[in-house]
Protein backbone atom coordinates (compact mmCIF):
# COMPACT_ATOMS: atom_id res chain seq x y z
CA UNK A 1 0.00 0.00 0.00
CA UNK A 2 1.64 3.29 -1.09
CA UNK A 3 1.63 6.37 1.31
CA UNK A 4 0.99 9.58 1.16
CA UNK A 5 3.32 11.02 3.36
CA UNK A 6 6.48 8.71 3.75
CA UNK A 7 9.59 9.18 1.37
CA UNK A 8 12.15 6.86 1.50
CA UNK A 9 15.79 7.16 0.88
CA UNK A 10 17.31 6.88 -3.18
CA UNK A 11 18.16 3.40 -3.58
CA UNK A 12 21.30 4.51 -5.81
CA UNK A 13 22.88 7.87 -4.07
CA UNK A 14 23.63 11.07 -6.35
CA UNK A 15 27.11 11.27 -7.62
CA UNK A 16 27.33 13.93 -4.84
CA UNK A 17 26.18 12.20 -1.56
CA UNK A 18 22.55 13.15 -2.24
CA UNK A 19 20.30 10.26 -0.95
CA UNK A 20 16.96 12.32 0.06
CA UNK A 21 15.45 14.91 -1.99
CA UNK A 22 12.08 16.51 -0.65
CA UNK A 23 11.14 19.76 -2.77
CA UNK A 24 7.98 21.95 -2.61
CA UNK A 25 7.00 20.47 -6.49
CA UNK A 26 7.47 16.68 -4.98
CA UNK A 27 5.67 16.98 -1.74
CA UNK A 28 3.01 19.09 -3.47
CA UNK A 29 3.18 22.47 -1.01
CA UNK A 30 4.76 25.78 -1.67
CA UNK A 31 7.14 26.52 1.33
CA UNK A 32 9.42 23.15 2.45
CA UNK A 33 12.37 22.07 0.77
CA UNK A 34 14.61 19.54 2.48
CA UNK A 35 17.99 16.89 1.23
CA UNK A 36 20.15 14.75 2.96
CA UNK A 37 23.31 14.02 1.82
CA UNK A 38 26.74 11.37 2.57
CA UNK A 39 29.53 12.77 1.88
CA UNK A 40 32.81 11.27 2.19
CA UNK A 41 36.20 13.12 3.01
CA UNK A 42 37.17 15.96 0.01
CA UNK A 43 33.48 14.90 -1.55
CA UNK A 44 31.68 17.84 -2.94
CA UNK A 45 28.29 19.32 -3.58
CA UNK A 46 27.38 22.69 -4.55
CA UNK A 47 23.42 24.46 -4.79
CA UNK A 48 22.16 27.53 -5.95
CA UNK A 49 20.35 29.47 -3.08
CA UNK A 50 17.93 31.37 -5.74
CA UNK A 51 15.29 32.64 -3.99
CA UNK A 52 15.90 30.50 -0.78
CA UNK A 53 17.78 30.89 2.70
CA UNK A 54 19.13 27.60 3.47
CA UNK A 55 20.02 26.08 6.95
CA UNK A 56 22.96 23.35 6.70
CA UNK A 57 22.45 20.78 10.22
CA UNK A 58 25.53 18.74 10.47
CA UNK A 59 23.72 15.33 11.74
CA UNK A 60 27.07 13.55 12.06
CA UNK A 61 31.18 14.52 11.54
CA UNK A 62 32.27 17.24 9.81
CA UNK A 63 31.62 18.91 6.43
CA UNK A 64 33.59 22.56 4.80
CA UNK A 65 30.83 25.03 3.77
CA UNK A 66 31.51 28.19 1.93
CA UNK A 67 28.34 30.53 1.04
CA UNK A 68 27.78 34.49 0.90
CA UNK A 69 30.95 35.20 0.88
CA UNK A 70 32.10 33.52 3.46
CA UNK A 71 33.22 30.06 4.66
CA UNK A 72 33.63 27.84 7.39
CA UNK A 73 35.90 25.05 7.90
CA UNK A 74 35.32 21.02 9.73
CA UNK A 75 31.59 22.33 10.70
CA UNK A 76 30.72 19.90 12.63
CA UNK A 77 31.79 17.19 15.22
CA UNK A 78 29.20 14.97 17.23
CA UNK A 79 29.75 11.03 15.75
CA UNK A 80 25.88 10.55 15.11
CA UNK A 81 22.77 12.63 15.38
CA UNK A 82 22.14 11.08 18.90
CA UNK A 83 25.41 12.55 21.04
CA UNK A 84 25.06 16.42 21.75
CA UNK A 85 24.05 19.07 19.43
CA UNK A 86 24.55 19.87 16.39
CA UNK A 87 26.60 22.69 14.44
CA UNK A 88 24.91 24.20 11.65
CA UNK A 89 25.36 27.48 8.86
CA UNK A 90 22.40 29.69 7.60
CA UNK A 91 22.66 31.26 4.30
CA UNK A 92 20.56 33.96 2.73
CA UNK A 93 19.44 33.21 -0.66
CA UNK A 94 22.04 34.46 -3.59
CA UNK A 95 24.79 32.59 -5.14
CA UNK A 96 25.73 28.76 -4.53
CA UNK A 97 26.15 26.89 -1.23
CA UNK A 98 29.65 24.45 -1.35
CA UNK A 99 29.69 21.71 0.80
CA UNK A 100 32.87 19.46 0.97
CA UNK A 101 33.34 16.12 3.64
CA UNK A 102 36.40 16.97 5.96
CA UNK A 103 38.01 13.96 7.56
CA UNK A 104 35.98 11.28 8.18
CA UNK A 105 33.29 12.61 6.01
CA UNK A 106 29.53 14.01 7.12
CA UNK A 107 25.66 13.45 6.82
CA UNK A 108 24.21 16.39 6.30
CA UNK A 109 21.30 18.00 5.66
CA UNK A 110 19.67 20.81 3.97
CA UNK A 111 17.26 22.68 5.16
CA UNK A 112 15.29 25.26 2.44
CA UNK A 113 12.80 27.99 2.63
CA UNK A 114 11.83 31.05 0.10
CA UNK A 115 13.13 34.30 1.43
CA UNK A 116 12.07 37.05 -1.25
CA UNK A 117 13.13 39.34 1.06
CA UNK A 118 16.98 38.59 0.90
CA UNK A 119 17.05 36.70 4.48
CA UNK A 120 19.19 37.93 6.75
CA UNK A 121 23.35 37.33 7.20
CA UNK A 122 24.87 34.32 7.12
CA UNK A 123 26.13 32.94 10.42
CA UNK A 124 27.40 29.49 11.82
CA UNK A 125 25.22 28.26 14.58
CA UNK A 126 28.17 26.41 16.89
CA UNK A 127 26.77 23.60 18.42
CA UNK A 128 27.22 25.24 22.29
CA UNK A 129 25.28 27.96 21.38
CA UNK A 130 22.11 25.38 20.39
CA UNK A 131 20.07 25.16 23.32
CA UNK A 132 18.89 21.64 24.61
CA UNK A 133 15.66 21.31 26.70
CA UNK A 134 13.61 18.63 27.86
CA UNK A 135 10.21 18.74 27.28
CA UNK A 136 6.95 16.93 28.41
CA UNK A 137 7.00 14.30 31.22
CA UNK A 138 6.64 10.68 31.72
CA UNK A 139 6.46 8.58 28.82
CA UNK A 140 6.20 11.67 26.49
CA UNK A 141 9.60 13.18 27.58
CA UNK A 142 11.89 13.91 24.69
CA UNK A 143 15.34 16.32 24.27
CA UNK A 144 14.40 19.18 21.81
CA UNK A 145 17.75 20.84 20.43
CA UNK A 146 16.50 24.19 19.12
CA UNK A 147 18.59 25.12 15.94
CA UNK A 148 16.86 28.30 14.17
CA UNK A 149 13.21 28.55 15.71
CA UNK A 150 11.93 31.51 16.25
CA UNK A 151 13.82 33.64 18.56
CA UNK A 152 17.08 32.77 15.91
CA UNK A 153 16.93 35.25 12.92
CA UNK A 154 15.75 34.17 9.53
CA UNK A 155 13.39 35.06 7.19
CA UNK A 156 11.48 31.76 6.72
CA UNK A 157 12.84 28.82 7.70
CA UNK A 158 12.14 27.11 11.49
CA UNK A 159 14.13 24.13 12.24
CA UNK A 160 14.52 22.27 15.34
CA UNK A 161 15.60 18.14 16.08
CA UNK A 162 14.32 16.11 18.71
CA UNK A 163 15.71 12.85 20.16
CA UNK A 164 12.80 10.38 21.76
CA UNK A 165 13.84 8.16 24.41
CA UNK A 166 13.04 4.31 23.81
CA UNK A 167 9.88 3.53 24.98
CA UNK A 168 8.36 7.14 24.38
CA UNK A 169 6.34 9.35 22.25
CA UNK A 170 7.12 13.04 21.17
CA UNK A 171 6.13 15.79 19.15
CA UNK A 172 3.22 14.85 22.04
CA UNK A 173 0.20 15.52 22.27
CA UNK A 174 -0.57 15.19 19.02
CA UNK A 175 -1.28 18.56 17.73
CA UNK A 176 -1.64 20.68 14.29
CA UNK A 177 -0.57 24.23 12.62
CA UNK A 178 -2.66 23.77 9.29
CA UNK A 179 -4.85 27.30 9.60
CA UNK A 180 -3.56 30.84 8.83
CA UNK A 181 -5.50 31.68 11.70
CA UNK A 182 -3.14 34.11 13.69
CA UNK A 183 -2.99 34.58 16.93
CA UNK A 184 -4.58 30.98 17.57
CA UNK A 185 -3.10 28.82 14.95
CA UNK A 186 -0.31 29.47 11.93
CA UNK A 187 -0.21 27.92 8.52
CA UNK A 188 3.51 25.40 8.24
CA UNK A 189 4.25 22.54 6.42
CA UNK A 190 6.81 20.20 8.49
CA UNK A 191 9.26 17.32 7.38
CA UNK A 192 10.44 14.89 9.85
CA UNK A 193 13.52 13.17 8.62
CA UNK A 194 14.41 10.42 10.90
CA UNK A 195 17.31 8.69 12.59
CA UNK A 196 16.83 5.21 14.00
CA UNK A 197 19.10 3.18 16.83
CA UNK A 198 19.86 0.70 16.35
CA UNK A 199 19.60 1.23 12.52
CA UNK A 200 17.32 -1.32 11.75
CA UNK A 201 14.54 -0.43 14.47
CA UNK A 202 11.96 1.66 13.55
CA UNK A 203 9.49 3.98 14.76
CA UNK A 204 5.58 5.30 14.26
CA UNK A 205 4.19 8.19 13.16
CA UNK A 206 0.66 9.06 12.84
CA UNK A 207 -0.77 11.94 10.63
CA UNK A 208 -4.45 12.89 10.62
CA UNK A 209 -7.26 15.33 9.98
CA UNK A 210 -9.97 16.61 11.83
CA UNK A 211 -12.11 15.15 8.97
CA UNK A 212 -9.70 11.57 8.85
CA UNK A 213 -9.91 12.50 4.85
CA UNK A 214 -5.91 12.49 5.84
CA UNK A 215 -4.79 9.54 8.14
CA UNK A 216 -2.14 7.54 7.97
CA UNK A 217 0.38 5.52 10.71
CA UNK A 218 3.45 4.85 8.94
CA UNK A 219 6.33 2.66 10.15
CA UNK A 220 9.10 5.13 9.69
CA UNK A 221 13.08 3.44 9.66
CA UNK A 222 16.82 4.63 9.72
CA UNK A 223 16.67 7.56 7.06
CA UNK A 224 13.32 7.68 6.29
CA UNK A 225 11.19 10.93 5.41
CA UNK A 226 7.60 11.90 7.01
CA UNK A 227 5.19 14.79 4.92
CA UNK A 228 3.28 16.92 7.38
CA UNK A 229 1.23 18.80 4.64
CA UNK A 230 -1.91 19.23 7.45
CA UNK A 231 -3.33 17.40 10.14
CA UNK A 232 -2.27 16.32 14.04
CA UNK A 233 0.92 14.22 14.20
CA UNK A 234 3.01 12.72 17.00
CA UNK A 235 5.65 9.71 16.92
CA UNK A 236 6.11 6.91 19.02
CA UNK A 237 9.56 5.12 19.85
CA UNK A 238 8.85 1.39 20.27
CA UNK A 239 11.00 -0.03 23.61
CA UNK A 240 14.23 -0.88 22.72
CA UNK A 241 14.62 1.70 19.99
CA UNK A 242 15.60 5.58 20.40
CA UNK A 243 14.49 7.72 17.67
CA UNK A 244 15.78 11.39 15.97
CA UNK A 245 14.69 13.14 13.95
CA UNK A 246 14.71 16.81 12.29
CA UNK A 247 12.07 19.24 11.68
CA UNK A 248 11.94 21.71 8.89
CA UNK A 249 9.06 24.19 8.88
CA UNK A 250 7.79 27.14 7.29
CA UNK A 251 4.88 28.87 6.09
CA UNK A 252 3.57 32.71 5.34
CA UNK A 253 4.63 34.28 8.50
CA UNK A 254 7.14 32.83 10.62
CA UNK A 255 6.06 32.00 13.81
CA UNK A 256 5.09 28.99 15.94
CA UNK A 257 1.52 29.03 17.18
CA UNK A 258 -0.50 25.51 17.02
CA UNK A 259 -3.65 23.31 18.16
CA UNK A 260 -3.59 20.20 20.12
CA UNK A 261 -6.14 17.33 19.50
CA UNK A 262 -8.86 18.36 21.86
CA UNK A 263 -9.24 14.72 22.64
CA UNK A 264 -5.49 14.85 24.27
CA UNK A 265 -4.87 18.21 25.03
CA UNK A 266 -5.64 17.29 28.54
CA UNK A 267 -2.22 15.72 28.21
CA UNK A 268 0.07 18.92 28.51
CA UNK A 269 -0.25 19.25 31.86
CA UNK A 270 2.06 18.91 35.18
CA UNK A 271 4.89 20.28 33.51
CA UNK A 272 4.39 19.36 29.69
CA UNK A 273 4.73 23.00 28.91
CA UNK A 274 7.68 23.67 30.35
CA UNK A 275 10.68 23.22 28.52
CA UNK A 276 13.65 22.21 31.11
CA UNK A 277 17.68 23.27 30.25
CA UNK A 278 20.00 20.63 29.81
CA UNK A 279 23.05 21.55 31.46
CA UNK A 280 26.35 21.59 29.00
CA UNK A 281 28.11 18.87 30.62
CA UNK A 282 24.64 16.65 30.47
CA UNK A 283 23.92 17.07 26.74
CA UNK A 284 26.28 14.58 25.33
Amino acid sequence: MSSEILVRPQADPARDGTFMTVTPESAGWTYVGFEALSLSAGQSARRPLDGRECCVVVIAGHVHVRGAGEQWASVGGRPDPFSGTPDAVYLPPGGELELTGADGGAEVGLCFAPAPNGGVAARRIAAADVPATRRGYDRHERIVHDVLMVSDAAESLLVTEVITPSGNWSSYPPHKHDRDALPEECLLEETYYHRVTPSDGFGIQRVYSDDRTLDETVAVHDRELVLVPRGYHMVAAPPGVALYYLNVMAGPVRTWAFQDDPALAWTRADGATTDLPIPKEHRS
